[in-house]
C-alpha cells in the first residue's frame, strides 16, 4: 500500500477540471521513497514521503 510509515500520508482523490470545466476523477499519489532508516535504534527499510525526509523526521542509516 502506498502509505508513509512516518506520517501516514496516503493517496488522495478528487476532481480534475479541464478548461471547459468537464470533471474527471483523479488520484494524487504521495511522493514515497524506500529508504534505510533508524527505527528504535535498528536500521530498517521503510517507505517515507519526501516531506518527512526534508523536515528531518527520519534519521537515515548510513
Amino acid at each position: 500500500m502506498r502509505k508513509c510509515d512516518v506520517c501516514g500520508k496516503t493517496p488522495m482523490a478528487g476532481y480534475q477540471y479541464s478548461h471547459s470545466h468537464r470533471k474527471s476523477i483523479k488520484k494524487w499519489q504521495p511522493n514515497l521513497k524506500h529508504i534505510k532508516a533508524i527505527v528504535n535504534g535498528t536500521p530498517m527499510r521503510i517507505n517515507v514521503c519526501t516531506k518527512c525526509l526534508r523536515s528531518g523526521r527520519v534519521k537515515r542509516a548510513i
